[in-house]
């Protein structure tokens, strides 16, 4: 055996879970060292460091940052007002801040709600209320730091303190020094010193302030009367920014400058800030004061893990004492073992050859305390339960840091091109069986449609028309897969008892609910599991209901099988229909008690679930029908057409990719997909079962 041949052969499944198990202890050590000294306040994160992504997005370092729309923002201070949460911010500063004012207030004004106060005169304050959101946003044009500016802070320590106050100036400081750098530190730094008491003591009373650094500008657009102002300036504000206000309450806003340094070409004047880059200014501050009560799952940044409830508790109880009891047998067999082999040393020491007449009861009276199913049962329990433990840390915790999904072609399609060649190159000798959709084929078939799926979520390619109806295909085929194994197993075996009934459900449904017993979500949550359960549910009734049709039945029915396995399969399709031509129907037989929580979410809609069953609800027919249709034609000695089939088949799958193509919307894609999802399935079929 070569080299090549050796390391090949190492590469196994068992390889691949140890090397998998190896590297989550690696990222467990890696975060909680980072967590150790860094620290894990995801607010710091997000108002301190982060990058620009190729589309221009911004991403904060170690969490995620929810895009708020305006129905979003209004949304969270609706549901603040509601609380009796304040919602009182006020922007004081320099012609910089007053943008970042009207770029803020911009985000709920909708159909002329809301009022402003506009003073002709642009140095002037400017004042922002909206009666619905109990809303009122403030400008204080405050270009100096100086006594008007403190005088502020101290009426605010007197009386009602804003929610959130942005504050940052320093144009109008580096334009009136024209000492030396040395000079103007001091000065700015003691302006600066003058904020840190009455800031403390407005954080105390439960305000948010945010001191914004200062962007750097282009000096060569920069116009004439604030020719003035270098980077050189910029930098000595931050500096005494960072060194006065790091230990006080105040939150320095250093993510401001990365924002506003990416795009600082895109500047209209050199100073002021780019619309993009107010864009984001404002998705961050939208993001500090909204994510920590809204319950958006891609909005971590500056938002606390929920508390666990009683049944987490629980279930976090159970876990744990099955990972206990499984280390404790994992010990107590290695003990055993050990102690058994020491006995053997004893005894071929002692140099006794004739062990004809030794009782094995001895030697093994100790490994028969402890019975090789119970270890196994245990290991097994233990093991799952550490794999639900590592979930929930990286789920439900912000142990692990966050990314928001970025979409590209090139991260998209790399990953697929990996998968292509270790399917080409990574082969193996099929059992004998069936030629079309045998075990290894149909394993072969699920495990790549679990790939692409999962490269789907992680790359965030849902945005993408052509990409989004592949998915939506590969959802389908495996619906369409579940209905015909069903069908084979019904028809081979005939068993449509009550045990493999359970058997089913069990299998399918073990991961799920466990992960909604321990992460607090509801059944709709992993909505893929509840679509293959209920599918199945509807398989199984098709097979029960008489005349049951299975192999043993020709027998008895004759041609007249296949015949009643027609009107079955019809009176399905029938059902279906009605149920998608009325909403309102479908929702009665849905949303009825007691199987109700099995189909809404966390906000009793059942939307979710009716968007879903509607795109796939003919796939598991489809199936069943295929599998029928395979049985007929097994029975042909010759099939008409079969060698121009595989052709056929490919020009079949091109034409399902270009009409993903050229439809126009998801709505139209998805109406048109529900009938024609058994072409591109079925022609994959014949592919696989010609070539591969």
């Amino acid at each position: 055996m070569t080299a090549a041949e050796h390391f090949i052969s190492l590469i196994t499944a068992g390889s691949a879970k140890k090397l998998a198990t190896a590297l989550v202890f690696c990222f467990v050590l890696y975060h909680g060292l980072i967590h150790l000294i860094y620290g894990s306040n995801s607010c710091k994160w997000l108002l301190e460091e982060g990058r620009y992504k190729g589309d221009k997005e911004w991403q904060p370092y170690g969490c995620m940052m929810h895009h708020y729309t305006q129905t979003d923002s209004r949304r969270c201070l609706r549901y603040l007002a509601f609380m009796g949460h304040k919602n009182h911010f006020v922007f004081i500063g320099d012609e910089r801040i007053r943008q970042l004012y009207k770029s803020f207030v911009s985000q709920f004004i909708v159909m002329g709600k809301g009022s402003e106060s506009v003073d002709l005169l642009q140095n002037s304050d400017l004042n922002f209320n909206d009666a619905q959101l109990r809303l009122n946003v403030q400008f204080l044009w405050r270009p100096r730091l100086d006594a008007f500016m403190i005088d502020d802070f101290q009426n605010w320590m007197n009386g009602e303190a804003p929610a959130m106050i942005v504050g940052g100036s320093a144009a109008a400081d580096i334009l009136a020094n024209n000492v030396s750098e040395m000079n103007f530190y001091a000065d700015y730094s003691s302006g600066l010193i003058r904020l840190v008491q009455p800031a403390d003591t407005l954080i105390k009373k439960g305000s948010r302030f945010l001191w914004m650094m200062q962007d750097p500008v282009l000096q060569e657009n920069l116009p004439a009367h604030l020719m003035g102002i270098s980077n050189r300036h910029i930098h000595i504000c931050n500096k005494a920014a960072v060194e006065v206000l790091l230990h006080s309450g105040t939150d320095l806003w250093k993510s401001s400058q990365l924002i506003g340094q990416g795009v600082i070409e895109q500047s209209p004047d050199g100073y002021l800030a780019s619309p993009l880059s107010l864009r984001h200014k404002v998705q961050i501050l939208l993001n500090t004061h909204c994510n920590d009560h809204m319950n958006f799952g891609d909005g971590t940044c500056c938002s606390d893990p929920e508390p666990a409830t009683t049944l987490q508790l629980v279930t976090i109880s159970t876990l744990a004492l099955w990972i206990v009891t499984g280390c404790f047998v994992w010990i107590y067999k290695k003990i055993n073992n050990q102690r058994t082999k020491c006995l053997y040393s004893r005894i071929t020491d002692q140099g006794i050859e004739d062990t004809t007449n030794t009782n094995p009861t001895e030697t093994t009276k100790d490994e028969a305390l402890l019975p090789q199913d119970y270890h196994t049962l245990t290991t097994s329990l233990a093991m799952y339960a550490c794999i639900l433990a590592y979930f929930y840390l990286c789920d439900r915790t912000n142990f692990f840091m966050k990314e928001n999904k970025y979409y590209s072609e090139f991260s998209f399609w790399l990953p697929l091109g990996y998968i292509l060649a270790l399917g080409l190159f990574f082969t193996e000798d099929c059992e004998r069986g069936p030629r079309v959709l045998n075990r290894e084929q149909t394993d072969e078939w699920r495990g790549l449609m679990q790939s692409v799926v999962l490269i789907y979520h992680v790359t965030g390619a849902s945005n993408v028309l052509p990409i989004y109806m592949h998915l939506r295909l590969i959802n389908s085929s495996y619906l369409f897969l579940s209905g015909y194994g069903h069908f084979c197993y019904f028809w081979q075996t005939g068993d449509v008892s009550l045990v493999r009934f359970a058997r089913v459900l069990f299998r399918i449904n073990l991961l799920t609910v466990s992960l909604c017993l321990l992460m607090n979500r509801p059944y709709q949550f992993y909505h893929f599991i509840p679509l293959v359960s209920f599918w199945f549910l509807v398989a199984y009734v098709l097979a029960w209901l008489p005349p049951r049709v299975y192999s043993g039945s020709l027998a008895e029915y004759g041609p007249r099988a296949l015949l009643y396995l027609a009107i079955k399969l019809i009176g399905l399709l029938s059902i279906i229909t009605i149920l998608y031509m009325s909403e309102v129907f479908f929702e009665k037989v849905f949303v009825t008690r007691p199987w109700k929580a099995l189909f809404v979410t966390t906000d009793d809609d059942i939307w979710e679930w009716w968007s879903r069953w509607r795109v796939d609800r003919y796939s598991v027919a489809f199936g069943v029908a295929f599998g029928a249709g395979l049985l007929a034609l097994q029975r042909l000695d010759h099939v008409p057409g079969s060698l121009f089939a595989p052709l056929v088949a490919l020009v079949s799958l091109a034409a399902y990719t270009t009409f993903t193509i050229l439809c126009v919307s998801t709505a139209e894609c998805e109406e048109v997909h529900s009938y024609i999802v058994f072409i591109p399935a079925s022609s994959f079929i014949i592919l696989q079962s010609k070539f591969f």
